[in-house]
């Protein structure tokens, strides 16, 4: 049987820019171009670059609320099963209901499943962990942990054409142009 070589797959179009006002503009430009599959990548956070991208509203602050309110709805619950149904006693004349005694572990509960669920939520939607991502296979993103920022429009895109990505991305005279192996 004979060894076949096969071109490697092309995981998208990279863009490398000097600075964050050119990243934001180009990010914006990317956008209005009707490009959505696309990343940036930068060496610090940029205040407006989310904008920029179009990017969706988080899911975290919500899986954060949802996990805590479940937290809060159960500790609760456990402490009134407890005190009332399975081993009632009467301390000091209290009631058996005596929910202001249960606020405390209440609240521990809720902060506590609030806080995993910000921690397991955080790693699922950002697809971590991921010790490998393709854009590491490009020599120069090396320095986006430095000084240089990156946009990279993935192939996965609707209107991903090479030769047009390529052409658009020279149009926002970005330091080099790299494409991305998969």
């Amino acid at each position: 049987m004979a060894h076949v070589e096969t071109a490697p797959q092309l995981y998208g179009i990279m863009a490398e820019f000097e600075t964050p006002e050119q990243l934001i503009e180009a990010a914006e430009r990317t956008r209005a171009a009707g490009y959505k599959k696309f990343d940036c990548y930068t060496p610090f956070p940029i205040h407006g670059l989310v904008e920029a991208m179009g990017v969706e509203e988080a899911k975290v602050p919500w899986t954060v609320f949802i996990c805590g309110l479940f937290g809060a709805i159960a500790f609760f619950s456990l402490q009134v099963y407890t005190s009332v149904i399975d081993y009632p006693l009467n301390v000091g004349g209290r009631d058996f209901l005596s929910w202001p005694y249960f606020i405390p572990i209440t609240f521990e509960g809720m902060v506590l499943c609030a806080a995993f669920g910000a921690f397991i939520g955080m790693l699922a939607y950002n697809g971590l962990p991921a010790p490998y991502h393709p854009v590491f296979n490009v020599p120069q993103f090396a320095r986006a942990s430095t000084d240089r920022f990156f946009l990279c429009i993935e192939a996965k895109d609707p209107n991903f054409d090479r030769n047009r990505v390529y052409e658009f991305l020279q149009s926002l005279n970005p330091l080099s142009i790299s494409e991305v192996e998969a």
